[in-house]
């Protein structure tokens, strides 16, 4: 299966001047909009809601903490309004991989193309 990589651009709400853009994984297996702790003071003073024990692919169990509130918005996708989830990461290459996960695609209106390796736009929300 190939990769999805889009563009996200993460504002705090409180603090407009307090923002970040950055190319972030598609990750289906994941629910928050997962950046890297080391970019946390970017985004200003953000209010830190929960510190969460979390199950990584490889079965590790990892602490991150869920801060917010934030504007979150996907390249070619309406924005939101969400929290995030601030992981201690090792970067690869010398670059993190941020994510997006289902949660942040859903309420974005963002379906993966897995064909295409790709996102496009629902054209209906669930109401089931």
């Amino acid at each position: 299966m190939g990769r999805i990589v889009a563009s996200v651009r993460v504002e705090n709400i409180k603090d407009t001047g307090s923002k970040l853009r950055c190319d972030a994984l598609v990750d289906t297996g994941s629910s928050y909009m997962v950046l890297p702790s080391a970019w946390r003071e970017r985004l200003g003073n953000l209010e830190e809601i929960a510190t969460v024990q979390l199950e990584t692919a490889t079965q590790d169990t990892v602490e991150g903490k869920i801060c917010g509130p934030v504007r979150i918005q996907i390249e070619g996708f309406r924005p939101i309004y969400n929290e995030v989830l601030f992981l201690d990461m090792k970067p690869s290459n010398g670059e993190y991989e941020p994510l997006i996960g289902y949660v942040i695609l859903e309420q974005s209106q963002a379906a993966v193309d897995m064909l295409g390796h790709r996102l496009i736009p629902v054209k209906r929300m669930d109401l089931k």
